[in-house]
């Protein structure tokens, strides 16, 4: 029964956002200025972090959040009612504005990580945490735009594997295929620089 109950109060949950989100986009489409600042009060924030994921650069990720703002403004008046919100549609186009904007502005993804830890026995045993994502954030910028792209939305923003699966625009299989070849890529580039033991294979 409890389990029943926390799946109602999810989806009553689900569906209040909806109905908001709604709301909101039948105000936008009225042009009104205060239901536009409302969704950037709840949605700018998580765009940005996809986008300074993916760009690897703030004034990118600025641009990147404001063009997927705008869309979502002039597009206001195709608003389907009932479908997933606001945070979906526009995680998803600004995962595909990174992309285009790293194939358009970078087709060579490959970024040049710092030099590898060092593991010799006199070496401090803690690195410094700022390194460390330095580090990390380095090797997610040198993977393939689609493959960066699934990281980011599955493991720093949590989406289930199906709702990154929509954002990209694939079918869930071919999604999870991605994904798989992103974490081997991912991990292989993190052994090579001291941060995981090739155990981890």
């Amino acid at each position: 029964m409890r389990e029943e109950h926390f799946g109602a109060v999810l989806r009553t949950s689900d569906n209040t956002v909806a109905l908001r989100d709604d709301a909101l986009m039948a105000r936008l489409a009225a042009c009104d200025s205060d239901a536009f600042r409302a969704v950037i009060e709840h949605h700018a924030r998580p765009a940005h972090r996809i986008a300074w994921r993916m760009l690897g650069e703030a004034s990118e990720a600025e641009d990147v959040v404001q063009e997927a703002l705008l869309k979502l403004w002039q597009q206001a008046d195709k608003w389907i009612a009932g479908g997933q919100g606001i945070a979906p549609w526009l995680s998803r186009v600004t995962t595909n504005l990174c992309i285009d904007r790293m194939r358009r502005i970078r087709p060579d993804t490959g970024v040049e990580l710092p030099e590898r830890v060092d593991q010799s026995p006199g070496a401090d045993a803690i690195l410094d945490e700022d390194r460390i994502r330095a580090l990390t954030h380095a090797a997610l910028l040198a993977l393939p735009e689609k493959q960066r792209a699934a990281i980011v939305l599955t493991y720093y923003e949590e989406f289930p594997n199906n709702q990154a699966a929509e954002a990209l625009s694939m079918n869930i299989k071919a999604f999870e295929s991605l994904l798989l070849r992103a974490r081997k890529a991912l991990r292989t580039l993190l052994c090579e620089h001291g941060l995981l033991g090739w155990e981890a294979e």
